[in-house]
Formats: structure tokens, sequence, C-alpha cells
């Protein structure tokens, strides 16, 4: 599926990461299965091998490469979708322990046997993020959150940070165009701030990585239901 190994491997050397053979072994089989799976339920719009090495494999690699993340950190991935960006970076970095959240049970389906495939220890979440955010098993347990979704900034802040213990990080991986600057109140009042912004190249598109650190307990009545954070962003 995937081009063979020493071309993957010139690729993400490319953007300054390795891989091992090991390593393409599991993005194969993932690609494999991710276009095979993809023909019943609609996981993904780009099934070509090569655009899925760059856009889902390797720009959720450069995670590794941008953030700073210490071994063995429990992440949670928010409306992981099929899988992007923490199955790719559980196969980069095996130490890292994943939880991986979505709102629709096929995707969750989808997961569950692709880890299984990939011989990946995995936590699975079926349900919304706003109300696993209010439950105490999950709320501010995790030492990172991370989401390469479309939804406003944000938005996604308020789905995001309240999973993340005080000191931890919000990984957001966005579009060039991403308005940032008016977010402030938002992370001020889920106790959070921007520690950084990284702006990217993946071929010939621009991305950026925001990274807002947890520096406060987010208060209990964030993440709001689902409607009124639509309605009404922070």
């Amino acid at each position: 599926m995937l081009p063979e190994y020493d071309f993957c491997r010139l690729e993400f050397k490319k953007y300054g990461l390795e891989l091992t053979q090991n390593q393409y072994q599991k993005f194969n089989m993932y690609a494999d299965f991710l276009v095979e799976y993809n023909k019943n339920v609609n996981l993904t719009a780009i099934t070509e091998p090569h655009e899925i090495l760059i856009k889902h494999f390797i720009d959720s690699a450069l995670l590794i490469k941008y953030a700073e993340i210490p071994r063995n950190i429990k992440l949670i991935d928010v409306g992981t979708g099929a899988g992007f960006p923490s199955v790719p970076l559980k196969i980069m970095r095996n130490d890292i322990k994943i939880t991986l959240l979505d709102s629709l049970a096929k995707r969750i389906k989808f997961l569950e046997q692709l880890c299984k495939k990939l011989d990946i220890d995995a936590e699975f979440i079926h349900g919304r993020a706003e109300d696993i955010a209010r439950l105490p098993e999950y709320r501010e347990k995790f030492d990172f959150s991370c989401a390469r979704a479309v939804a406003n900034f944000s938005v996604l802040s308020e789905y995001c940070i309240p999973f993340v213990k005080s000191g931890g990080r919000f990984f957001s991986m966005k579009g060039p165009n991403e308005d940032i600057l008016s977010s402030g109140n938002a992370l001020k009042l889920l106790g959070g701030e921007i520690s950084s912004i990284i702006d990217y190249k993946l071929e010939n598109d621009s991305r950026k990585i925001i990274i807002v650190k947890k520096i406060s307990q987010t208060p209990t009545k964030y993440p709001r239901n689902s409607g009124q954070i639509k309605k009404k962003p922070l």
C-alpha cells in the first residue's frame, strides 16, 4: 500500500524524523486497513498512498519533533476519527499511553480492530467530549490532550483542556488561517495559556501546532453542552 520502505524512510528524514523497518511495517498495515475499511465507513477523504504517508502519518508524527513529550505520559486524543494523531504517535513512541475518544461508535470499532492488528495498547472511549470530560475518572487525569479537528481553536480548547491536569499541555494541530488572538479569554476561563505556536510546512501546505499549558484547574461549569459551545464560543 505505502511506497517502499527506503522511500518512506527518506520522506520521514526530510522532516527530521527517523523511521525503522518495524514502524514502517505498522504504518503500511495501518494504511492498508484504513483504505479497505474506508470503502464501507467514511473515515478519511485521503486514500492515495503518498498522501496518507505525508498528510496523515508524517503530519501526526511531527508532534514528536515540535512538542516536548516526556516518556510514559498519558495522552487523550479528542475526536480522534481514524486515529490521528495519536496512533502514529504510538507507533513512533510506544511508551506513550494513548486514549482514543470519539463520538461515533463506528470509528471506535475501526480503532479497536486497527490497534489489535498493530499490537498496540490503547484505551477506547465512545462518547462526546463534553460528557466524558465531566466524569471524575477522566477529568484532569491526562498529561496531554490533542486534537486535529476542524472546529475553531476556542471550541477545541473547551473540549480538550478539561481533560488535562495542571502543568500538562493541550496540542491543537491547525491550518494557517486559524484565529488564535481571539482565544485569550477562552483560555483564561479554562485555566490555560498559550506557551508556543509552531509554524511549519507540510510539502506545500502551511500548518501550525498551538501548544497550551494548563496553569490552573478548569472551573466545573466547563465544558458546557455542545449547543452552548457552538452557539456561543468563549
